[in-house]
């Protein structure tokens, strides 16, 4: 079989070349299952605290007529994984054809040099591996939690660091008494300390509010290791041979400025997460920020977050192989910061018919957009309709690996009549696709989408 056909029952009317990944690999489980000579395999992913994640599946033969199909799902659920779980070691079991495969793309001059680069030095300072095993011999998983959040006694400072605004809040014994939304733009600055100043000048603010300070929480983009960024898109623009000397201590050092004060900083999903589970008090819970990227965090069922990277801006959920839309950061096609963020957004204005000039920044077709729809312009609401069909489509991606059961929906993208949209464009295709799922999505009001982190963020 050379290819995989899939029907879309609800198309977005302005993407209409769009194939959800939840539906690709249906049907290719579908097909997988009704082989007679279908193969069980397991991927697993292993990380440098002695985590495992690992994703049982069937597969069609390990043979060279299979290997292409093989490959591109397992290749798709590896990419995934990598970016919603984290590991340094990944590990075929059951398939080698696609092992071998795979070692050649997650290379350092292979097609997924990115993922090699990130998963292994970046984040987890050793080499990336691509290991084959026999089914038999795949390890078991394990899991790691932790419990945070929810501390509101006392005087906090929370901020919230997004790629077009900076967010802080000041909070003592659990009532914001300022906060405050700064316009920045820190994605191609040269220079660190506009980005030190910057979060300074913010947490000063927050302090003058306050008679003292008892502890400092933050949320920002990226992957962070013990306060410390790893990969981080706020920090893009500084050179790659500056990152680990002055990147990476940016908030060690401004820790130093509150001496005494516990300070911790997060990936700005894991807080969106924490806000829906203590904002809903409910678990199973993703929470999903639409900014300038796609922000993703989760709450387990017993209300903990894990050790999971949660970076699925980077992680797969269109399979289209015909001029699918690229990452410019990464390299790779259909992955989520595409479908699910201001991006989407601005690929979507021109074909909704709208006229705005090349090289207008995000936020502010974000505006032009927002705008024409609250004076029902039908062309916004297009646009919003397509991004729901997204978000549904992608839900259902996301519930093959996560316990799931309830969405967070904020950012930007989600505010406003068009907010509405989205939600009931997406819970339209859950209903009509995969009716055996029960996710409720969630979306609080216009003050909490705004600055709900950055008041979650000072209960760390």
């Amino acid at each position: 079989m050379a290819e995989i056909k899939v029907n879309c029952q609800v198309i977005p009317e302005l993407d209409p070349g769009f194939v959800p990944a939840a539906l690709w690999n249906r049907e290719f489980r579908r097909i997988a299952a009704a082989a007679p000579d279908a193969i069980d395999a397991a991927i697993t992913l292993e990380r440098s605290n002695g985590a495992v994640s690992r994703f049982d599946t069937k597969l069609l033969a390990d043979t060279r007529e299979n290997l292409k199909l093989n490959f591109r799902y397992v290749e798709r659920i590896v990419k995934f994984m990598f970016w919603a779980y984290g590991g340094r070691v990944v590990t075929i079991a059951g398939a080698p054809l696609v092992a071998a495969e795979l070692a050649k793309v997650y290379s350092e001059n292979g097609a997924r040099a990115f993922d090699y680069q990130v998963m292994g030095e970046r984040i987890y300072g050793d080499k990336f591996e691509v290991r084959s095993v026999a089914y038999a011999d795949a390890v078991p998983e394990k899991k790691i939690s932790v419990k945070l959040g929810g501390n509101f006694s006392g005087c906090r400072i929370g901020f919230d660091l997004g790629g077009s605004d900076r967010k802080c809040a000041a909070v003592i014994d659990g009532k914001a008494v300022h906060s405050e939304e700064v316009v920045w733009d820190p994605y191609f600055q040269k220079d660190v300390n506009y980005h030190r100043e910057g979060i300074l000048d913010s947490l000063r603010r927050a302090a003058e509010k306050m008679p003292r300070i008892d502890a400092i929480g933050g949320s920002a983009a990226g992957v962070y290791v013990e306060n410390q960024p790893r990969i981080a898109s706020l920090f893009r623009g500084i050179p790659e041979a500056d990152f680990k000397t002055k990147v990476q201590p940016i908030f060690l050092e401004i820790a130093k400025e509150f001496p005494g004060v516990p300070f911790v900083v997060l990936n700005d999903g894991e807080v969106t997460a924490l806000a829906g589970a203590i904002s809903l008090k409910r678990n199973s819970l993703i929470g999903l920020a639409m900014g300038t990227s796609e922000a993703v965090g989760y709450v387990t069922p017993d209300g903990s977050l894990t050790d999971y990277l949660n970076e699925l801006a980077f992680a797969p959920v269109d399979y289209r192989e015909d001029d699918p839309p690229c990452d410019e950061w990464s390299g790779d096609a259909g992955v989520g910061a595409m479908y699910l963020s201001q991006q989407a957004v601005g690929r979507l204005v021109k074909p909704a018919g709208f006229d705005i000039p090349a090289g207008t920044p995000l936020p502010e077709v974000l505006k032009i957009v927002q705008k024409a729809r609250a004076e029902n312009d039908p062309r916004a609401s297009k646009i919003y309709r397509s991004v729901g069909v997204y978000l549904g489509y992608a839900i259902a991606h996301y519930a093959d690996f996560y316990d799931l059961e309830n969405l967070l929906l904020l950012g930007r993208v989600s505010s406003g009549e068009g907010g509405t949209e989205i939600i009931e464009t997406a819970a339209k295709v859950l209903k009509t696709e995969f009716p055996e799922l029960k996710v409720e999505i969630h979306i609080p009001d216009e003050t909490f989408k705004r600055h709900g982190q950055a008041v979650i963020a000072a209960s760390l």
